[in-house]
């Protein structure tokens, strides 16, 4: 696969919009930049229903034991090692439950090691050293559709029976496959040629963002539109925190920041004693007996 022609792929084609790119102002870059973006919003929402399966099959997954894993090289997989790790501060989840996994470990986040997404039996490999299994649901990302090193995760996935999610931005007649659910958002030519980290980067983090939010959602990580299961580890997410439990509650400033001591830094917590006048542990109980659910737990 490494030595193919990959020039037929819509992602590697020229854009005519941008065949004059180098003798453009600042001010038209960054139009043309706007306008192309766009299409890259217009490619996600063409995929909403495959992304909805997406985040019914991890938060189902997820609810049994399971993990989800993101794997990918270059772009695609600093995309992925990124989502992971916001997860845990945005909704304070194990950083166990959500993995990114990048061809060529942490150290290609900040130095290139694309050669190394040639390697389909390194994909493999981490799947074996994760010990993923039927639980689990593997997530592959790459732009054009071909990385080795992604297809080899996904293969060695699937024979150990976990789910297996692809994302790229070529259409299926480009390169056809078979997995539980293919996310492909049709951004087109980049403005630079080739340059999957643009509209192909741009759509793969809105993905992310909706896949692992609805997810977030699904598990009772969010309540309305607020994240009540905010990890307060430093000033700004302390505040944050009493204004979430200010305005879910209208009480002051200081009664919000002495229930969330009280009950140890857990806004969602904090919300069920004070709706339910309760002590920290009989509320401690009514979450876990309710899967740890605010909405679920009847407040009138």
């Amino acid at each position: 696969m490494s030595n193919q022609d990959r020039g037929y792929l819509l992602t590697e084609q020229a854009n005519p919009h941008s065949h004059n790119l180098d003798q453009l102002s600042a001010l038209e870059i960054a139009e043309l930049f706007n306008q192309e973006d766009t299409k890259a919003v217009e490619a996600v929402g063409n995929e909403k229903e495959a992304i909805a399966q997406a985040i019914d099959l991890i938060a189902a997954a997820i609810a049994k034991g399971g993990r989800l894993f993101y794997i990918g090289a270059g772009t695609s997989g600093r995309l992925g090692v990124l989502d992971a790790a916001e997860c845990p501060p945005t909704f304070c989840s194990d950083p166990e439950l959500i993995q990114g996994i990048l061809a060529g470990g942490m150290n290609a986040m900040v130095r290139s090691s694309e050669a190394l997404e040639d390697r389909e039996e390194d994909g493999a490999a981490i799947i074996i050293d994760k010990n993923i299994s039927d639980r689990d649901v593997v997530f592959g990302i790459t732009a054009g559709g071909t990385t080795p090193y992604v297809h080899g995760a996904l293969k060695a996935a699937r024979q150990r029976g976990a789910k297996t999610i692809f994302f790229c931005c070529v259409p299926p007649e480009q390169f056809p496959l078979q997995y539980d659910i293919e996310i492909r958002p049709l951004v087109g030519a980049e403005i630079l040629a080739g340059s999957t980290r643009l509209k192909a980067g741009t759509a793969t983090k809105l993905v992310l963002n909706t896949i692992s939010t609805g997810v977030m959602v699904q598990l009772g990580k969010v309540y309305g539109n607020r994240m009540i299961d905010v990890s307060v580890t430093n000033s700004k997410l302390e505040d944050r925190a009493i204004r979430i439990i200010r305005d879910l509650t209208s009480i002051s400033r200081e009664e919000a920041a002495e229930l969330l001591e009280q009950s140890g830094r857990r806004v969602k917590l904090a919300l069920l004693m004070h709706w339910k006048n309760l002590d920290v542990n009989t509320a401690e109980q009514i979450l876990k007996d309710n899967g740890e659910n605010l909405a679920r737990v009847s407040l009138n």
